[in-house]
């Protein structure tokens, strides 16, 4: 206790554990980036984004056939887009690499997926059986970045004192017991 409040510690396994969780977390995304660089993806992103219409209201309508008409610019730019930003996620998060921008990218990434291509989870289809995974993964990513994941087994450590005012992209400097003293 540091008069400010009870402060809590997290012991060295725990710690460890959460880096693993954040690297296992990396390569569920890199498997899932792995298909996305697949032809069927390329050449199929608005049929993809289609899928979700069937069954929902008009209001998800409108906003998933908004998203098809921005895809529809330029569909294999938008498919090669998806595809890098999945693989420097999961890379982010295998190497603990920026990790607080990666988090805040797959956050963005994961609604836009949620409320696109899973149609806001199909909560409004007849017959829907759950959410949709996309939405739990905003969570994920806010329980990684609360426990500084990205400095448990990850480059994150080094990073924070080489980036100095932008130190904020990764998770930050270990604290040390002199820190805790004042």
């Amino acid at each position: 206790m540091n008069g400010r409040g009870v402060e809590l510690t997290l012991s060295a396994p725990r710690v460890h554990a959460i880096g693993i969780i954040r690297i296992l977390f990396g390569v569920v995304w890199l498997i899932d980036a792995q298909f996305k660089w697949r032809p069927t993806f390329v050449d199929g992103l608005v049929t993809y984004l289609s899928g979700a219409l069937p069954g929902q209201p008009a209001p998800v309508q409108a906003w998933i056939h908004f998203w098809m008409q921005v895809v529809k610019i330029d569909p294999t730019l938008f498919a090669y887009f998806v595809a890098t930003a999945e693989t420097a996620l999961a890379l982010a998060l295998i190497f603990g690499l920026l990790s607080n921008l990666a988090y805040l990218g797959g956050s963005i990434l994961s609604l836009m997926i949620w409320s696109t291509a899973e149609g806001f989870g199909g909560l409004y289809v007849v017959g829907a059986t759950d959410i949709g995974a996309a939405i739990i993964y905003v969570f994920v990513f806010a329980l990684l970045f609360l426990s500084r994941a990205g400095l448990a087994t990850g480059f994150d450590r080094k990073l924070a004192g080489i980036l100095g005012s932008w130190s904020f992209l990764a998770s930050g400097p270990v604290a040390t017991d002199r820190d805790h003293s004042s």
